[in-house]
């Protein structure tokens, strides 16, 4: 397995990267802030969370250690178009820009999106209503001006290849593999073992997880958690086997103490420290 970033005793906040995490909308600013966290908690020095204007006084209780930047929004409390010069202008300070927890399918928002994820100069990791913004424009992906990871589930992966889900679930590694030489990006196709496929054909099968993080949220952890290691400086296919298999191994302790049953994304989110620790003890 890939080793975490080495820290040095001389550093601060400014070695770990920072995350601009672009989350939330009205009725989702929970995905928003799991994302964050599971940046803060995966070793970002600065998680940045960009936020519909309207949106920020709930963020800025429900964050304490990231910070949240309020942005213009539309009227539904979505994320505007007219952010785009805001973002772009930010994104030249940050490491890494996680696009897509709870971002709603407003139609200004998706223009947003894809107009963010063919200019946008630091890599991006692409997930949710992120990946549903290039629905029948996957083509868009090749564009791109820095790497993508995009982390689709199957359904999400149905919309944006054009495939139906039970062709992806007969075949998933072909499907991740294509995908990712086709359109030049690491996909990150969710489920039972999940599948990190890169350009060049190198796949890599996850072993950690349980059925108790079919839940809501849990991909937004898993979010925030390959933005953290990108920002920290790995490769963006090294940065998603690492998010994957700690992801799937924080899942496996979560379960173990609340069952497969009643274990929420946020049991998941609390137990990342428990894995990262229990990762470096085995290296």
């Amino acid at each position: 397995m890939i080793k975490l970033p080495k820290r040095k005793a001389d550093s601060n906040k400014g070695d770990y990267g920072h995350v601009f995490v672009l989350a939330g909308s009205a009725g989702f600013t929970g995905a928003a802030a799991l994302c964050s966290w599971a940046a803060l908690v995966s070793g970002s020095g600065l998680v940045t969370l960009g936020i519909p204007k309207s949106l920020y006084p709930i963020m800025a209780r429900k964050l304490t250690e990231a910070m949240a930047m309020p942005l213009p929004e539309t009227r539904g409390q979505a994320l505007s178009e007219k952010a785009y010069p805001a973002i772009m202008k930010f994104s030249e300070k940050t490491d890494c820009v996680a696009i897509g927890p709870g971002l709603s399918g407003d139609q200004s928002t998706q223009r947003l999106i894809r107009k963010l994820v063919i200019i946008l100069k630091k890599p991006v990791v692409l997930d949710a209503d992120g990946i549903n913004a290039l629905e029948g424009k996957p083509e868009l992906l090749n564009r791109a001006n820095a790497p993508v990871v995009i982390t689709p589930h199957p359904g999400e992966m149905s919309r944006l290849s054009g495939l139906s889900v039970k062709r992806i679930a007969a075949a998933k590694e072909k499907v991740a593999k294509e995908f990712a030489n086709k359109y030049n990006v690491v996909c990150v196709l969710k489920g039972h073992r999940t599948v990190v496929a890169r350009p060049d054909g190198k796949t890599y099968v996850n072993s950690t997880g349980n059925p108790g993080m079919a839940k809501g949220g849990t991909g937004d952890v898993l979010t925030g958690m390959i933005a953290s290691f990108i920002g920290q400086g790995m490769r963006p296919f090294n940065a998603a086997m690492l998010g994957v298999y700690l992801h799937g191994l924080a899942g496996d302790l979560a379960a173990k103490e609340k069952g497969e049953v009643s274990m929420l994304a946020s049991d998941l989110l609390n137990k990342i420290p428990e894995a990262i620790k229990k990762l470096q003890r085995s290296q």
